[in-house]
């Protein structure tokens, strides 16, 4: 099996001993959730039905257990929603908080050109 850029992240997070994520799938993080969907047994995902209250809950989890809170969403209009929770998070202090958030490259061939 191939080792995936979405794998070492999810990796890296289990490594700094992250057990809990939230966000909303996307397009652009599918191959994140299936790394997160391989190693279901070591990390939790939590789905949201929008992006802000996974930051929220994020920022909520790392005030009240003192641990990372993660958050995730898909780019564009996932990323900037995620936004209010994260300046939320910064507004209180010291409470860590790191998000991510995808964009797939996808390269177009145009022979006419």
């Amino acid at each position: 099996m191939t080792t995936t850029a979405a794998d070492i992240l999810i990796e890296t997070l289990l490594e700094w001993d992250v057990q809990v994520i939230f966000g909303l799938p996307g397009d652009g993080i599918n191959g994140v959730m299936e790394a997160l969907h391989k190693r279901q047994d070591q990390i939790r995902f939590i789905q949201v039905r929008h992006e802000e209250a996974a930051a929220f809950m994020a920022c909520a989890y790392a005030k009240y257990t003192g641990r990372l809170g993660v958050c995730l969403a898909t780019s564009g209009p996932g990323g900037i929603h995620l936004l209010n929770g994260l300046y939320d998070a910064k507004m209180d202090g010291n409470h860590p908080e790191c998000n991510y958030t995808f964009r797939q490259l996808i390269s177009f061939s145009n022979p006419c050109l």
